[in-house]
């Protein structure tokens, strides 16, 4: 028998989705999400979203090079998710800079937008100063970047 693999999200173009579902412990005494709770849900489409396209965070961070930390989040609660929603994290990329990039991600329930946030993760050396992220990160990037239509 086969073991079955972790839950792995998918991209459709340069949109990054990622499956969720609400559980008790993510609710706080009202029966609703607690606020915090959309932060992790976002952390981990961020990093299945990186994982997907080849960024190899612990490979790198091991090698001492260094790690993303979120520098600046900017965060709109619209809706609240309860317990057992299916929700889905919609990531994009919006920049690519040699020390940082912005992700916009939006947390829905079917058509309902519940969040969304505006993240900018820097890549920090081990003693925590902004640094270049790998020019293999900045280059994986490239064909998940959100450009405007011209």
């Amino acid at each position: 028998m086969s073991m079955p693999q972790p839950y792995q999200g998918h991209f459709d173009g340069t949109r990054h989705y990622f499956a969720v579902r609400v559980y008790f412990e993510d609710t706080d005494f009202s029966g609703v999400v607690y606020h915090a709770r959309y932060l992790h849900f976002m952390e981990r489409a961020r990093s299945d979203m990186l994982a997907c396209v080849g960024i190899d965070q612990r490979a790198v961070h091991a090698e001492g090079q260094g790690a993303y930390a979120v520098t600046e989040m900017h965060i709109k609660y619209r809706r609240a998710a309860v317990f057992d929603d299916a929700l889905v994290v919609v990531s994009t990329v919006e920049a690519v800079r040699a020390a940082s990039c912005d992700i916009h991600q939006t947390v829905m329930r079917g058509d309902e937008i519940l969040t969304e946030a505006r993240v900018t993760a820097a890549f920090v050396s081990p003693d925590g100063k902004a640094r270049r992220q790998p020019a293999i990160w900045v280059a994986a990037f490239q064909p998940i970047l959100n450009r405007p239509a011209e």
